[in-house]
């Protein structure tokens, strides 16, 4: 009987899919926050250049 209750155990963990939708909602995030620090790169170094420009006109240099 001993094995039969491990079988039974073994097959119950893994038909268990509690974790399965909070799995899916992280590696969405995680794709979210990958795909926004990828867009956002060009874009930072576009405002620093920016800036950059407005200090300089600013002071007169």
């Amino acid at each position: 009987m001993t094995l039969f209750n491990m079988w039974l155990k073994v097959k119950e963990a893994l038909n268990n899919k509690k974790g399965q939708g909070m799995v899916e909602y992280v590696l969405i995030i995680a794709f979210i926050a990958v795909v926004v620090i990828i867009a956002l790169t060009p874009l930072g170094t576009a405002i620093s250049a920016k800036f950059t420009e407005i200090v300089t006109a600013l002071t007169g240099n």
